[in-house]
């Protein structure tokens, strides 16, 4: 594994996202030797600092919320990637954004140099299709607006339709 990777892949996730967007993104990385950032954008809450390292320190958008204004990774989440990630060979990390998801990866990816953006297509469930209308697609938002190449993966691939292992 690489010590210090200077592009690294960076992969949105999400709960319920079929485990084959995050082995793609884990492919790409070992393809360019590189690290592997795993990217939870929560969008009840606003960004307020950034890091040097692409963390994020945020408010929720609610006035009235006692929550922290630190946000860890979801835990079932993080597991999930580790199964998925164990034997790849690839070094990852996750990392907890906020703010609207496409503006947040976009801010990630200029702060890091990173080599590329993949992400997940919606699910074309119903609720899936009234999403993608009402919030645009991440896809099409971080290809309008970005520099480097954004990938996306098919949210249903035939011969992968298992659901991630922490959703079984």
């Amino acid at each position: 594994m690489n010590e210090s990777p200077q592009h690294p892949v960076i992969v949105g996730v999400a709960p319920g996202q079929p485990p084959h967007v995050v082995e793609q993104a884990a492919y790409f990385a070992s393809q360019f030797g590189a690290e592997l950032v795993c990217v939870f954008v929560n969008q009840a809450r606003l960004p307020v600092a950034e890091g040097a390292d692409g963390s994020v320190t945020s408010l929720s958008i609610d006035p009235d919320s006692s929550e922290s204004a630190e946000e860890l990774f979801d835990a079932k989440l993080a597991a999930g990637l580790e199964r998925v990630l164990r034997d790849t060979g690839v070094q990852w990390r996750t990392l907890v954004l906020a703010g609207e998801v496409s503006a947040a990866l976009a801010r990630l990816a200029e702060r890091l140099d990173a080599a590329m953006i993949v992400v997940g297509t919606h699910d074309r469930s119903v609720g899936g299709s009234i999403q993608e209308f009402f919030n645009r697609s991440v896809a099409t938002h971080l290809a309008h607006r970005q520099v480097r190449p954004v990938v996306v993966i098919p949210a249903h691939t035939p011969g992968l339709e298992s659901p991630l292992p922490w959703q079984q």
